[in-house]
């Protein structure tokens, strides 16, 4: 297969699993703010559904993951070394809090484009933001790991 077929298919794939992964999300209900906000509120009316489709979720997904561990490749790139450090930590952090306030999702935001975007668009731009400002901030740091680690060639 030549490299135009290996990226089409690449993508191809990509297309597919996007579209399963948001069909999953609407069948279970987790584009429904109310859902999420429900499991987060724990001394109200708990609701456990988003537990279920997380437990789901990690059940057919570690399989995958040992996998790509073993062949120590994913279908684009290369898995990174786990690491737990404080910009992992302070990015959970922040990803938490703006789940919980506005109770949605990057994943269910994607699937609201396709439905309402006018309603969607302002917390979509606020991730891409965000995501923005992560990589400038990292860059400098990036440069300097790149600098101090030696090239094997």
């Amino acid at each position: 297969m030549n490299n135009v077929m290996k990226a089409v298919m690449k993508n191809v794939w990509a297309l597919i699993f996007g579209l399963l992964f948001g069909a999953g999300l609407v069948i279970s209900g987790m584009t429904d703010t109310a859902n999420v906000k429900g499991f987060l509120d724990i001394t109200g009316h708990w609701r456990p559904a988003l537990a279920l489709v997380m437990g789901g979720a990690v059940l057919t997904a570690l399989p995958l993951f040992r996998l790509a561990q073993r062949r120590g490749q994913v279908m684009a790139g290369q898995i990174p070394p786990a690491r737990i450090d404080a910009r992992l930590l302070i990015g959970a952090g922040i990803f938490g809090v703006g789940w919980g306030l506005s109770g949605v999702c990057p994943g269910p935001a994607l699937v609201w484009l396709g439905v309402d975007p006018a309603q969607i668009a302002p917390f979509v731009i606020a991730v891409l933001v965000g995501a923005g400002l992560a990589d400038l901030l990292a860059a400098p740091r990036a440069a300097l790991e790149r600098a101090a680690t030696p090239e094997t060639r």
